[in-house]
């Protein structure tokens, strides 16, 4: 714990202007992001006796060993280095909202040729219109299936349609009416954009002229005999008022606005956001925080702002925004906003009518996600801070180990060698930390020999860290100095700038000697090591004949047992994903400087691999981006190698033509296993 009198500022260095602050832990890593009218003034508050501030400050200040900032021309700038520090840095000490589920949208892909109507989540892409979000996928589902008779706009996947346009036949929908099948040439381009169009018009809340310009089309049709087309306008009217119906009128004057509402006690905070789009409700989301810090009302609107409008532009942001606190200054806040939409933005509190009663709405579902929140968590966090003490006390280790790592090695007998390291910050899996290993210093089958380097490697790189941020540590191996891969500016993440408290292996005694091992040969003494064993689920520490025997009823062994499974399960799926590749090896591997794209563009210019090796030299300059010099390396690598057996259809015997270009053997990239999350793994 620091002593903040150690690393504060002089009076005098601290600048009497706007900016944004930021404190440092011991490791570098920036632990708070704030902003200021007055750096000096606001930066003072933090300064005073520790007995006079909030206990999370407190916390704060204590944790910290150095405080920076950087000086801006007004507030609005601060305001946006703010919110691109936080979502840069993650400070674990700011206010961070956490989303209980990834929202649902009902997005319009305006940036294909045929543009699409589909269900997204996450990240939103440039160039695709989005609606909601929504509370669930088949509310989505539910509205699309209404538009689709009076907007038959595509919905199938790329394959499909590329299929339906390869085979001259539409897919189902476009048989029954709810497609106009562009696949087909039933519409041009042109007019399936304006279809496209139309959707998201009236998905934007303009409802009322299209639905009055299909009754007049209805009633036209009437008059002239044609009963058959007036009937058909008459359903898709009836569609259209149905899918109406499932978002009720909540402001009569068909107000575009946002209305958050906070509900919020001494430790948490619960924000609710209601979307109203042309007076009707078009989508909900919330979130909760810990207040981690001392906080009024108008500061976590400021932050529900960021997050919510941080990435928006144009008509994302709404001309109205409702709120029960304005942030304090209101106004840079105000500018940032319309600087977001391109024109003004009205922030201001509801003081009577319809926008007033619907806020009360709003502010009833925030204390009810507040409530259910809190009887969630209680049982999770009691669970998880047993589970720590319970491995501090079995293992007799100072405190609890708030970052547990561990390691696991795979292979398939001996070949592919890899190993994983996940991380484990207070019981909960922190994914963008994990890391993937290659075993680099001997080739075959040897867990113990691979487990020392690894951990020797990780260490290895801790140290260099700590040596780059100026603190002092022993003389390092000459392998040991820092790789090209390493970020320069300090509190970015990096990959191996903060130590755990426990390093977990999967195994049993020798795992465990050799990870200790590795330690000690670095001279770091102060990390504790373990090794599960899979058979009785033994705990093994370094230079003990005998193992730990935990309870099986016991949350620490789970907590164990979670983090050792979701190692190997992380160190297999890059194990099958290397060996992938090894298989999907081609000819083209061989060529010296010949990348993924060009081969690519090979495989497409002759269609496949059997094809481009028949091919002569001046055709394959024909190709776009490969010179007649890369050709005749081409040509020689190709001719070089043995052709592959020929494929054969195992149900009727025939022999299959060489393989479709992007099969087995295209060169291309190969197919990354395991869900989303495990990218986020770098590659060591």
């Amino acid at each position: 714990m620091a002593d903040p009198s150690s690393y504060r500022p002089k009076p005098g260095e601290i600048p009497d202007s706007p900016g944004v602050y930021r404190f440092r832990d011991e490791h570098r890593r920036v632990i708070y992001v704030g902003k200021a009218k007055s750096l000096r003034q606001r930066l003072a508050n933090y300064f005073q006796d520790l007995a006079s501030l909030h206990p999370r400050t407190r916390t704060m200040v204590t944790t910290a060993a150095s405080v920076e900032w950087t000086v801006v021309s007004t507030e609005v700038e601060a305001l946006q280095l703010e919110y691109s520090w936080i979502k840069e840095f993650d400070p674990r000490f700011n206010v961070k909202y956490r989303d209980d589920k990834s929202y649902p949208y009902l997005a319009v892909t305006m940036n294909e040729e045929f543009p699409r109507v589909q269900v997204m989540r996450g990240q939103k892409r440039k160039g695709v219109r989005y609606f909601g979000p929504y509370g669930h996928a088949w509310a989505i589902r539910d509205t699309v299936d209404l538009l689709l008779r009076v907007f038959p706009v595509r919905t199938c996947s790329a394959g499909v349609f590329k299929n339906a346009a390869r085979t001259g036949r539409p897919c189902l929908l476009g048989y029954i009416g709810k497609c106009s099948a562009p696949c087909v040439d039933r519409v041009s381009a042109e007019e399936h954009r304006d279809l496209a169009e139309d959707f998201c018009d009236f998905m934007a809340g303009r409802t009322g002229t299209y639905i009055r310009r299909l009754e007049q089309q209805m009633t036209d049709a009437a008059e002239e005999m044609e009963y058959e087309r007036a009937a058909r306008l008459r359903d898709d009217i009836g569609a259209l008022k149905k899918a109406m119906e499932k978002s009720a009128v909540v402001l009569a004057d068909a107000t575009d606005a946002d209305l958050i509402a906070v509900a919020e006690d001494e430790l948490e905070a619960a924000v609710q956001i209601f979307h109203v789009r042309g007076g009707r409700v078009r989508g909900q989301r919330g979130w909760v925080t810990d207040k981690v810090e001392e906080i009024t009302t108008g500061a976590l609107v400021e932050h529900a702002l960021q997050q919510l409008y941080g990435e928006e532009k144009g008509d994302s942001v709404p001309k109205e925004v409702l709120v029960p606190a304005l942030p304090e200054p209101v106004e840079p806040v105000q500018e940032w906003l319309a600087g977001r939409r391109g024109s003004g933005v009205s922030l201001r509190i509801p003081q009577r009518g319809d926008k007033k009663a619907l806020m009360e709405t709003v502010q009833r579902n925030a204390l009810q996600a507040l409530a259910l929140h809190k009887t969630k968590r209680a049982s999770d966090l009691t669970t998880r801070s047993r589970a720590l003490e319970e491995i501090a006390e079995a293992l007799d280790l100072d405190s609890a180990p708030l970052r547990i790592e561990c390691y696991d090695i795979s292979h398939l007998q001996g070949d592919d060698v890899v190993a994983s390291m996940v991380v484990f910050e207070d019981g909960l899996q922190r994914k963008s930390e994990y890391r993937r290993f290659q075993i680099k210093g001997f080739a075959g089958q040897d867990d113990v020999r691979s487990m020392h380097e690894v951990i020797s490697r990780r260490f290895r790189r801790y140290l260099a860290e700590k040596e780059k941020t100026g603190e002092w540590v022993e003389d390092l191996p000459e392998e040991g100095a820092p790789e090209n891969g390493l970020k320069d500016e300090d509190g970015r993440p990096k990959k191996f700038a903060y130590p755990p408290q426990l390093v977990v292996v999967d195994g049993g005694q020798p795992q465990v000697a050799a990870a200790k091992k590795a330690l000690d040969e670095l001279g770091i003494d102060d990390i504790a090591v373990c090794g599960l064993a899979k058979r009785l689920e033994e705990v093994w520490l370094p230079d003990e004949d005998d193992p730990v025997v935990l309870p099986r009823t016991s949350e620490g062994l789970y907590l164990l047992q979670r983090v050792r499974d979701e190692a190997h399960r992380f160190a297999i799926t890059y194990q099958r994903t290397k060996r992938a590749q090894r298989f999907r090896s081609s000819p083209l591997d061989d060529v010296p400087g010949l990348g993924d794209t060009r081969k690519q563009a090979l495989l497409k210019h002759f269609g496949s691999l059997k094809k481009l090796r028949s091919a002569t030299i001046d055709q394959i300059c024909e190709v776009p981006g490969i010179g007649r010099k890369t050709a005749e390396t081409i040509a020689v690598a190709l001719a070089q190698a043995a052709p592959a057996a020929p494929a054969v259809n195992t149900a009727t015997g025939e022999i299959m033509d060489e393989e479709e270009p992007g099969t087995t053997g295209s060169g291309g990239d190969p197919v990354t296993a395991g869900a989303p999350d495990e990218r986020r793994g770098q590659e060591t």
